[in-house]
């Protein structure tokens, strides 16, 4: 596992140090951050078509996060992930993800979409990247409660499109030899473990479909978060330290009973002031083998993001684990040939 990386989407700002890559790496890495997972929206630090197409343009970027002590971790494309599978019915919040050109216009935002989404493959295989972070977007969210009953079909139809829009993409991806990680997250789609292999089969089981973990968006669920680790570690290739807690009360639970964030049973929280087992979570990576970046997003509904971020480092840097490379009683290990395994099982020689 390497890390502590950060997530900048969050801190971007139009004041210093948060408004160049310079100065925000220069920040970060002060901090203790060796990496930064860059969301390819922000033109202040990425100008996606010209890292897609210039090498010259991708080792610049990689220079001035190199000079500052990080390197790039993943780069990002959550909104435009967004817009690849939108409901009508959320057009007008969506729009703000897209150049003002295309608002009003759901047909050519998608489309705008999905080329960004395949600019990113090739940009991330420019920096040398493996992994992307993105969402897969959503046509049916709106109908995750079932009712009104929902019409027979439908959810087999919707995850039929989901696919068929991602399936190209994820051509491209494979050609870049590029993994595309989906944040399973309210809102999309793919949003808990079901949906991801309903996913996987309208994709059928595309190699490049893979999983961006975030164990807060599980917790607001009441999902299992580390048994979801054993059962998909083979597709993890992603990972959002976030925490979070849920404190349900006589008066509102899961469903947030469209409270703001602060009022909600379920809110996310800095790292450590939430419920997450994150000594659980990074053991089972750590048994597994996960090889990715744990790259802290910041999203909580009390502490300021500048303390977040300070405490965010050495957080993730103290649950990071070092392999062992023996196990721990090989000291008291007496060597093993038939004749000894055959005594220790009570069984004459042959």
């Amino acid at each position: 596992m390497k890390g502590p990386a950060i997530f900048l989407a969050q801190f971007a700002g139009d004041v210093a140090p948060f408004n160049t890559l310079d100065s925000i790496t220069k920040w970060v890495a002060g901090l203790g951050y060796k990496g930064v997972q860059i969301p390819s929206w922000d033109t202040r630090f990425i100008d996606l078509k010209l890292a897609a197409e210039s090498q010259d343009y991708v080792d610049e970027i990689k220079g001035v996060c190199a000079h500052n002590g990080v390197e790039v971790s993943e780069l990002a494309s959550h909104l435009q992930g967004q817009l690849v599978a939108t409901h009508p019915a959320f057009d007008t919040q969506f729009d703000g993800f897209a150049p003002a050109a295309l608002h009003g216009k759901p047909a050519e935002r998608q489309q705008w979409a999905v080329e960004q989404v395949k600019l990113a493959a090739r940009a991330s295989r420019r920096f040398g990247l493996k992994n992307h972070a993105t969402f897969s977007g959503a046509l049916m969210w709106h109908m995750f409660y079932p009712w009104p009953q929902r019409p027979a079909g439908l959810v087999e139809a919707g995850f039929a499109e989901l696919g068929r829009r991602w399936k190209p993409i994820l051509d491209v991806f494979e050609d870049e030899g590029v993994n595309a990680c989906y944040e399973l997250h309210p809102g999309e789609d793919l949003h808990d473990g079901v949906t991801f292999e309903r996913f996987l089969e309208a994709v059928d089981n595309h190699p490049r479909a893979n999983i961006l973990y975030d164990p807060s968006h599980f917790l607001l669920q009441q999902l299992d978060y580390l048994a979801f680790i054993d059962i998909y570690h083979d597709r993890i290739k992603a990972f959002h330290v976030k925490d979070a807690e849920f404190r349900p009360n006589g008066r509102a639970g899961v469903y947030g009973s469209y409270s703001n964030w602060v009022e909600r049973p379920g809110r996310f929280r800095s790292l450590g002031d939430g419920q997450i087992d994150f000594g659980g979570i990074f053991s089972k990576f750590t048994q597994y083998g996960y090889d990715g970046w744990a790259v802290l997003e910041w999203e909580c509904a009390l502490k300021h993001p500048e303390q977040g971020a300070a405490e965010g480092a050495p957080f993730i840097a103290r649950h990071m684990i070092r392999k062992a490379e023996k196990a721990f009683d090989d000291f008291a290990g007496t060597g093993a040939d038939d004749a000894i395994i055959r005594g220790a099982l009570g069984l004459s020689a042959t």
